[in-house]
């Protein structure tokens, strides 16, 4: 929801049922039985990684995965499933790295950044520009959008294509 910043929580209240007003009655009464004063709005954020210049996924024997690392938009409904497969790539780096004669957590980290950088690049980058793009309110771009372009893209199946990933044996 773009436009201005609204604290109240009456008013967000209100904003939040009139989004769900025509789901199940159950939701309804969630919302209804949520006291006043714990409802809150929180914006998305993400961060864009930019090579040479974002900060790594590891110093020394510090590592960080998922949104801590690469946080993004949930527009691709990626993010949880980036973190898991940060999980697998970091544990199969440090599985080698404890089997081999000169053990080095540090060098498994960076392997691990290495490796997950160019998938997790070009994700948080299309997360914020489909994100950008559904937010879109002129009703003439919205249905060339909506009917044309959406439309080709599903069909070509490139829309899909970031959510391969091969995880390979552990």
């Amino acid at each position: 929801m773009a436009g201005p910043k609204i604290t109240d929580s009456l008013v967000l209240k209100k904003q939040a049922k009139d989004l769900v007003r025509n789901w199940p009655s159950e939701l309804l009464n969630m919302v209804d039985s949520t006291p006043d004063d714990t409802v809150i709005r929180t914006p998305l954020v993400d961060r864009w990684l930019w090579p040479a210049i974002s900060p790594p996924a590891s110093a020394g024997r510090v590592v960080v995965v998922g949104d801590a690392w690469h946080p993004m938009t949930p527009n691709l409904g990626q993010g949880a499933c980036c973190a898991l497969e940060d999980s697998v790539v970091l544990a199969k780096k440090l599985a080698s790295a404890i089997k081999s004669k000169d053990p080095s957590v540090e060098e498994a980290f960076r392997s691990y950044g290495t490796e997950r950088w160019p998938r997790v690049f070009p994700l948080t980058i299309r997360a914020n520009l489909v994100g950008s793009v559904l937010q879109w309110e002129n009703p003439v771009v919205c249905s060339v959008r909506n009917n044309i372009v959406i439309p080709k893209l599903v069909r070509l199946g490139s829309l899909l294509e970031h959510t391969n990933f091969t995880c390979e044996s552990l």
